[in-house]
């Protein structure tokens, strides 16, 4: 539904020249071939000499959350314990029950 309200903006070569571009980086979003359209039609727009080649082989896409969770510093604390939970089922009741640790009542 997106690429039909960009087609509004942006012309339709761009569109299809867009959608093949966000496929092949192996972007399947509305964003991904909005963003490749614009920057094929703008690099249309400019001088041959300024440009960079759209369709340069290896580009690859990378999401923000994946850069975000590549770049985290290590972690350093230690693992954690549950061992002051496992003393809480050793005790025994107060109400004497003769109930086992672990049974239902």
């Amino acid at each position: 539904m997106i690429e039909v309200l960009l087609a509004r903006y942006v012309s339709h070569e761009h569109l299809v020249a867009g959608l093949a571009m966000a496929l092949r980086a192996g972007a399947l979003t509305a964003d991904a071939v909005a963003l490749e359209a614009r920057k094929i039609a703008q690099a249309e727009d400019e001088p041959a000499g300024n440009s960079s080649p759209v369709g340069a082989a290896g580009a690859t896409v990378t999401f923000l959350h994946e850069w975000r969770l590549a770049h985290l510093p290590p972690d350093t604390r230690p693992l954690p314990s549950v061992t002051h939970y496992d003393q809480l089922l050793r005790h025994r009741r107060a109400s004497g029950g003769e109930h086992r640790e672990g049974e239902a009542q």
